[in-house]
């Protein structure tokens, strides 16, 4: 690992493997959806899931609250960063009242443009969005999208799967 200091903190940069610098380039960028369909309703509470997040989900990677950035010789390395919680958590509004067919498809459409749009290199690469309506399968849906460059998809199922209190 490498060590660089910033004023009066020593910030311990890890360096980005080979496959996580191939997955964030210019050129290619993958991540993860993966979608819990909870069988009660979503609590309009985002305080609560934002402690979940802040003290069950980041301290299970470091990556979670980490860029990757570019060296002076060109090496990439991810570097922590302190995390605001509010970029990461998305909520979207659609109609109240409508029918489950409705919001079938606004989940449906809300999937597609989320998995389109890239995640912004100055923050970690992750967000959950929280679907708070009903739909044929589910009373409220949480949505993760994490890059892959974060890790594969069984060690982030794993670490998404760990934060369940089953």
């Amino acid at each position: 690992m490498e060590s660089h200091l910033e004023g009066d903190d020593e910030v311990v940069l890890a360096p980005a493997s080979p496959f996580s610098q191939y997955m964030n380039s210019s050129v290619l960028s993958f991540s993860i959806i993966a979608v819990l369909e909870s069988s009660v309703p979503i609590e309009d509470d985002d305080s609560v899931i934002l402690s979940e997040i802040r003290d069950v989900f980041l301290p299970i990677n470091p990556r979670f609250s980490s860029i990757m950035v570019t060296g002076k010789n060109g090496e990439k390395n991810w570097k922590p960063v302190k995390v605001n919680l509010e970029d990461h958590l998305k909520v979207p509004i659609f109609p109240v009242g409508k029918p489950l067919e409705f919001y079938d498809y606004c989940l449906s459409e809300y999937l597609t443009k989320i998995s389109t749009e890239p995640f912004p290199q100055t923050q970690p690469l992750w967000e959950i969005h929280i679907f708070r309506y009903p739909t044929s399968n589910a009373a409220g849906n949480c949505i993760f999208k994490l890059h892959h460059s974060l890790g594969d998809g069984y060690s982030l199922m794993g670490a998404l799967l760990s934060c369940l209190y089953i």
